[in-house]
């Protein structure tokens, strides 16, 4: 995956249409992925992990289809892939009930799909004082427990894809979003999941895949590659 960069200094908006008229923007090529390949089987449980602007979301969306690559191709069956990540497709000028029906929507809910499931989001993100509020005025925790119960309400889908899904809201929530995430992942679906918790990694997946700078690393047994990966870090074992 191969993104262009501008390489201009422009300071605003203004003085880059000016640099682009006068032909003095020029662009580099920035690999957020490159030559990035492997093989998920059916039942895998497949953890992602690598640091920061290592490419692991930009892959996951190229597998959900969210994105196109620049080169290559992925063989999945995409009407089987449910991906789940926070934090996209809220509008903070509507209520939190207008964002259930956007947001699930978004993902790919039909709206009889989410009026079946609308009082066991309400409930399981507890939010059931609050869903006639704006969502521009609830605090990033509730924000973020509401888009998980959208995210993970009804079945798992055959393949499950999750970006960083389990670091939502207090102590307390994050234990039942856990829970509720484990009962998915082992629910019989494909999984691939993107986590900077190790222990997440070594507790529930099959497989690990190790992804630096947009380089594939490594590839195998969870224990190997997140020791590995953390004596690369200088973690503390």
């Amino acid at each position: 995956m191969v993104f262009k960069i501008s390489t201009s200094n422009a300071s605003g908006i203004k003085e880059y249409f000016i640099q682009w008229l006068e032909h003095r923007v020029s662009y580099k090529d920035f690999f957020a992925l490159n030559s990035v390949s492997f093989n998920v089987f059916r039942g895998e449980i497949v953890g992602i992990i690598g640091t920061n602007g290592s490419g692991k979301s930009t892959l996951l969306k190229i597998i959900s289809g969210a994105l196109n690559p620049t080169s290559g191709r992925v063989i999945v069956d995409r009407k089987k892939i449910q991906l789940l990540t926070l934090g996209t497709g809220f509008d903070m000028e509507l209520s939190a009930k207008e964002n259930v029906y956007l947001n699930g929507a978004i993902i790919g809910y039909s709206r009889e799909f989410i009026d079946e499931h609308y009082d066991e989001i309400v409930e399981f993100a507890e939010l059931g004082d609050f869903m006639d509020e704006k969502v521009k005025n609830f605090s990033s925790g509730m924000v973020s427990r509401l888009g998980f119960a959208i995210a993970t309400a009804g079945d798992a889908a055959e393949i499950l894809i999750l970006d960083e899904v389990l670091s939502v809201g207090d102590e307390f929530f994050r234990k039942k979003s856990l829970k509720r995430v484990k009962e998915m992942i082992h629910g019989g679906s494909t999984v691939l999941m993107v986590s900077h918790a190790m222990s997440t990694i070594l507790e529930n997946c099959t497989k690990a895949i190790w992804i630096e700078k947009g380089i594939l690393k490594m590839i195998g047994d969870p224990k190997v590659i997140c020791n590995v990966y953390s004596c690369d870090r200088g973690d503390e074992k």
